[in-house]
């Protein structure tokens, strides 16, 4: 299979559709289990699946473990574990669709993080195709009120979720700054694996996750092996995969469609939008595309309207 920019797109692509619905799903697991024995089980599925297919496709190789095990760790402490203990934390008391819109702020956060990494400054229209995006995603959140001037609210949930998707910007760009001589499948493996083992430490430290698994029910069960799975190792590989071929920055932007896919799936389940939060999409998906470059703009005459503004 040939790595084409196309390729990346569409694997960037399936990987936010999972993304967006892993914060439906996730309710569902959040029904009977506690959030840190949730995000473990969801773990225990994902790296036995991960492993597997790593074993069968490349070979466990100590040499890639030995060059690069402290990345690993601290990637997979801050990457998967923090990430995800935020979200299934979060996902208590914030709503679904808001959650996976805080989440889409994700590129913003990681292309100025890579700017300051790689010592520059992405172009002109990814800043305003990004700003526009926020802009889309903030009008959602605050289901209007924040360009009508009502009363903003802000739930704890909301916090925390927006604290893990910090959490992802350093995964996304760390995965490329300080892996060295890792393939994404590896990559995604090892942070995967580590990200789970300090997931299960803190589960046992706040909940009793044994206990808790044990009179789950067979709903949140399911809910756990779906976004662990789908959610977790299909989403991490070929997030990992679109991040190698386009580079972080460029693969960020698609954080986005997130909330799109949380959307959609939110309307086939028959709870259909507001009017400010339909507005909200269609501002974020113009946003992505326009920093994208799939929309174009004259680059001279862009500046020259900001100059007589």
């Amino acid at each position: 299979m040939r790595t084409t920019p196309q390729l990346a797109i569409a694997l960037t692509l399936i990987a936010t559709f999972f993304w967006g619905s892993n914060f439906q799903v996730t309710k569902f697991a959040l029904t009977s289990l506690p959030p840190w024995t949730a995000s473990v089980e969801r773990f225990f599925y994902a790296v036995i699946c991960i492993f597997t297919f790593f074993a069968w496709k490349e070979g466990i190789h100590s040499k890639v473990l030995k060059q690069n095990w402290w990345a690993f760790i601290v990637l997979g402490a801050i990457g998967v574990a923090g990430f995800n203990g935020a979200f299934f934390v979060g996902l208590q008391s914030a709503n679904p669709v808001t959650a996976a819109l805080i989440v889409a702020t994700t590129p913003i956060s990681t292309n100025i993080l890579e700017a300051i990494v790689n010592r520059r400054l992405p172009g002109l229209m990814r800043v305003v195709g990004m700003v526009i995006s926020l802009l889309g995603v903030a009008v959602v959140i605050t289901n209007g009120e924040l360009i009508w001037g009502g009363v903003v609210q802000v739930v704890t949930g909301d916090i925390i979720i927006f604290m893990g998707s910090l959490g992802w910007s350093i995964y996304t760009v760390g995965t490329r700054v300080f892996v060295k001589d890792a393939t994404p499948l590896a990559t995604t493996s090892w942070t995967m694996f580590f990200g789970a083992i300090i997931l299960g430490f803190i589960a046992i430290f706040v909940e009793s996750p044994m206990t808790a698994l044990s009179s789950g029910t067979f709903e949140s069960h399911l809910a756990c092996f779906y976004i662990g799975i789908g959610g977790s190792t299909v989403a991490y590989l070929f997030w990992n995969m679109g991040v190698a071929i386009r580079g972080a920055g460029k693969t960020a932007v698609f954080f986005n469609f997130v909330p799109i896919f949380a959307l959609i799936i939110q309307i086939m389940m028959g709870n259909i939008p507001s009017l400010p939060q339909m507005i909200g999409v269609v501002i974020t998906i113009v946003g992505v595309f326009l920093g994208q470059g799939n929309i174009t703009v004259d680059n001279k005459l862009f500046k020259s309207i900001l100059r007589k503004q």
